[in-house]
């Protein structure tokens, strides 16, 4: 059967509940993740790029750039794939950096759905969902909270017919 209307994988607005919980897979942290971040940010700062220099820092190596690590974390939710189609607007975010994530280090995505709103002057819905990312030892090391706008579930009109 053809279909000519795109059909999303995500979920909608209603179909979500405050208290669900999405755990996304892990993702390895390379060198080139780094290498390429700091080509693409235009931030080269030592802590990141430069062996000798990060041995004498409180890391003692060289560590992830932060916002790497929530970018990161916006591709492993994605993966989740409840955004895919469904999700209409990044509004905002509150984000803490907790901790180094090193070169080797496997991340992994935990969220859970905290607030919801109703906006159907948008089509949808406001949803926050705490995020947390996690190391491989289980540790968090960035977490805060994301607002999204949500579509709504379509309506379904019924033509009528003789």
């Amino acid at each position: 059967m053809k279909t000519d209307k795109y059909q999303p994988r995500g979920r909608y607005f209603e179909q979500f509940e405050i208290g669900d919980t999405m755990v996304s897979p892990g993702r390895t942290v390379t060198e080139t993740d780094i290498v390429l971040f700091s080509g693409l940010s235009g931030d080269y700062n030592e802590l990141h790029t430069n062996v000798e220099y990060a041995t004498g820092t409180l890391f003692g190596q060289r560590v992830a750039h932060g916002p790497l690590g929530l970018t990161i974390a916006v591709g492993l939710a994605s993966r989740l794939g409840f955004l895919e189609g469904t999700g209409q607007a990044f509004l905002g975010l509150n984000w803490k950096f907790k901790g180094p994530i090193f070169i080797g280090d496997t991340i992994h995505v935990r969220a859970n759905v905290t607030r919801k709103r109703a906006m159907k002057k948008l089509g949808g819905g406001m949803m926050v969902i705490n995020v947390a990312v996690l190391n491989q030892k289980d540790e968090v090391v960035q977490e805060g909270t994301w607002t999204l706008l949500m579509k709504s579930l379509p309506v379904v009109t019924q033509e009528g017919g003789g």
